[in-house]
């Protein structure tokens, strides 16, 4: 029985050393930045007190949740609470957009009559293949409204007959980083579908086309039931990465077009692009890291909210 314990106290000490190095990463990479940023969100570090020290009469000092008061109640409440209306509704067009695209798109590459499938989904994972920094810097210029290739081509058809500004005008400037998005986004959901798709019985398809079912009622009564219990995590997930992706609005537009009276978003910011800008634009680093703590209340509630109306919980609590 010793030589058993041994043994396991040895096996556990060996383990720990093989997890020792990624552990140490994420303790030095990714707890203690969150354990710091929630350290200076109750205070009033800045860039115009940072070099004073902290507890000097000209340094920074612990000030509570006055950082929050000023985002939810304060002098940039009125900034704040629209950035949230665009970020959530970024967020909810990106995330529905692209699983809806993606669905239609594994639906259409799942007939077995497709025989050339294959050819069709290597081209249309290509904007997920290609690296994302590259794709928004070109679309950057297919979307100026000088010499873009999107404002020629929707001239050469007739539906245009102004250039549309597409990173100047504000509404226009959002629909372009919507429409970047979708496309960055749709061929992932799209893979994710296909194989959604494949695990859903032919049989159920079978015996509604016994019953007389037409596609509609096949697609709202088979397909979609069958993917929910997959696709719902994948949703809130996803949600949860749009509502933070600002690499879409931060490299096509820089957040832009400007907004008047704004000090710390544009147009096409979201809270995630904005944090940045507090933080690094504005040099208030504590501001920074409170609205970091309020995306993360903010997300971590949807989700939950989300989860346990969708039943997601029920067999990890039973």
């Amino acid at each position: 029985m010793a030589k058993k314990v041994s043994t396991f106290g040895k096996n556990n000490k060996r383990a720990y050393a093989y997890l020792a190095p990624a552990l140490t990463s994420i303790i030095i990479l990714s707890i203690l930045p969150m354990i710091y940023s929630v350290f200076l969100a109750f205070t009033d570090y800045g860039l115009s007190n940072l070099s004073n020290g902290y507890g000097t009469p000209d340094g920074w000092h612990m000030v509570g949740f006055y950082q929050f008061k000023q985002i939810l109640v304060g002098p940039l409440k009125g900034e704040f609470f629209p950035l949230l209306t665009w970020t959530i509704i970024y967020a909810l067009i990106s995330t529905l957009g692209c699983f809806f695209i993606g669905l239609i798109f594994a639906m259409i590459l799942s007939d077995e009559n497709l025989k050339e499938g294959f050819i069709y989904k290597a081209l249309l994972v290509i904007p997920w293949a290609l690296p994302g920094a590259i794709i928004i810097i070109a679309f950057k210029g297919l979307f100026n409204s000088e010499y873009g290739a999107i404002n020629g081509v929707l001239q050469s058809l007739h539906i245009i007959k102004e250039p549309i500004m597409w990173l100047v005008s504000p509404h226009a400037a959002r629909l372009a980083v919507i429409f970047l998005n979708l496309w960055l986004g749709y061929p992932y959901m799209m893979n994710i579908c296909i194989g959604a798709l494949a695990a859903i019985p032919s049989s159920y398809y079978e015996a509604a086309d016994i019953d007389g079912a037409t596609g509609i009622q096949k697609f709202f009564k088979i397909t979609l039931p069958s993917l929910a219990r997959t696709a719902y995590p994948l949703l809130i997930s996803s949600f949860a990465f749009n509502f933070n992706n600002f690499n879409t609005a931060f490299l096509l537009t820089d957040g832009g077009p400007a907004k008047e009276g704004a000090s710390f978003s544009g147009w096409t910011d979201i809270i995630g692009s904005a944090a940045y800008n507090m933080s690094t634009k504005n040099g208030q680093f504590a501001l920074g890291s409170a609205m970091s703590i309020l995306i993360f209340i903010i997300i971590g509630t949807i989700s939950f909210v989300n989860m346990k109306a969708s039943g997601q919980f029920e067999e990890v609590e039973g």
